[in-house]
């Protein structure tokens, strides 16, 4: 059966059998817009902050949380009393930023859509997705103001407070469905949606979804956080049988795991668990792609495991680790789209997170050094 082993291995982008090995190093040719996201895009307000800091604001050094109220005057203090600097971010848009930089040419391979308020927050959004090359397609209202996100550092930690605001306005109706936007979803062979975004708009997701299994495209999803596992669960739930490709970390396996009584802690049997749950497209089986920070990455194909273990990197080189599980899933994406195998998709993403790490924010050299 050995024949069989890289087959197994490679993702297929259509429905005819490929048989390359997959350590081969096909490229497809790509087009512009082949990458699909939609997902909330935020400034990121990052800062080295202290421990009394986070105690005030009641934040744990790991987390990702929407802003309550209680939040509300963190944004200004953490301005006011600590060195800040500014990135375009959102965990989607991140993705497909970093996808774009591991590609390089064409431009515009990467689509993003999102919500962003007619403000100056708003033009540094567009100005920096135009610098990514990236093909940034914002739904623009001036109800609310373009939403933040404070990424409250301590040492190896980041705490993640976003204020969503203006991009918790993102309308189907006003934007997705138009039809020069939905020529864009239909050009692309890949789907990305971080699960941040179900709390947004779960309508938009399952158009898309649906566009991507109709057609025996690549629809792929992030867990992103566990109180999306937890608490909008049921959206998660809508979404799961569009899936072809979950991503997510160690903690937020736990949460899914623990929500569908999956009765283990194990990361390897919650990746089967998690592959096995009911899928819409029967051409294509799941694949869940688990990474767990400085171990190594899970994946789950319809019969095996397989483990990658990461690059290694000395922790003193570590600047900032906030945008690593964004950049892994855009490194990996960035194979997907050029259809490599899914251990080059692996590689790449490892690759992506090593150099963001070591740089503030989620940032990048001009141009990757990857083969």
């Amino acid at each position: 059966m050995a024949s069989e082993e890289p087959k197994a291995k490679k993702l297929k982008l259509s429905e005819e059998e490929k048989t390359e090995s997959p350590t081969k190093k096909t490229t497809a040719k790509l087009s512009p817009n082949s990458l699909f996201g939609m997902g909330n895009p935020l400034l990121d307000i990052s800062a080295v902050v202290d421990k009394d800091f986070l105690d005030k604001y009641t934040l744990k050094p790991n987390d990702q949380i929407l802003a309550e109220d209680k939040h509300k005057a963190l944004f200004d203090e953490l301005v006011k009393k600590f060195k800040v600097e500014y990135h375009a971010g959102g965990a989607t848009q991140n993705s497909i930023k970093i996808a774009q930089w591991m590609i390089q040419e064409p431009h515009n391979v990467g689509t993003f859509f999102g919500c962003i308020g007619k403000d100056k927050f708003g033009e540094i959004l567009k100005q920096k997705a135009e610098e990514a090359h990236i093909d940034a397609h914002y739904y623009e209202q001036d109800e609310e103001p373009t939403g933040s996100c404070a990424a409250c550092i301590t040492g190896d930690n980041r705490s993640l407070v976003a204020n969503l605001a203006a991009a918790n306005c993102y309308k189907k109706d006003k934007h997705l469905d138009l039809e020069e936007n939905w020529e864009l979803v239909e050009k692309a062979k890949v789907y990305y949606i971080a699960g941040f975004f179900l709390t947004v708009s779960l309508e938009s997701i399952l158009k898309v979804a649906k566009h991507a299994s109709e057609n025996n495209k690549l629809f792929c999803l992030n867990l992103s956080a566990p109180f999306i596992c937890q608490f909008f669960k049921d959206n998660l739930m809508q979404v799961m049988p569009y899936v072809d490709v979950l991503f997510g970390n160690e903690t937020e396996a736990a949460t899914f795991a623990k929500e569908h009584d999956f009765e283990t802690k194990d990361v390897k049997e919650i990746a089967k668990k998690a592959q096995a749950l009911p899928k819409v497209n029967k051409k294509r089986q799941r694949i869940v792609v688990l990474t767990q920070g400085k171990d190594e990455t899970i994946m789950a194909l319809s019969d095996k495991i397989e483990t990658f273990p990461i690059l290694k990197i000395d922790p003193k080189d570590i600047v900032d680790t906030n945008g690593a599980g964004d950049a892994f899933v855009g490194g990996f994406l960035s194979g997907l789209v050029q259809e490599k195998s899914l251990d080059q998709c692996v590689r790449a993403g490892h690759y992506s997170a090593n150099v963001i790490i070591r740089r503030a924010g989620c940032t990048f050299p001009e141009k990757p050094d990857f083969k």
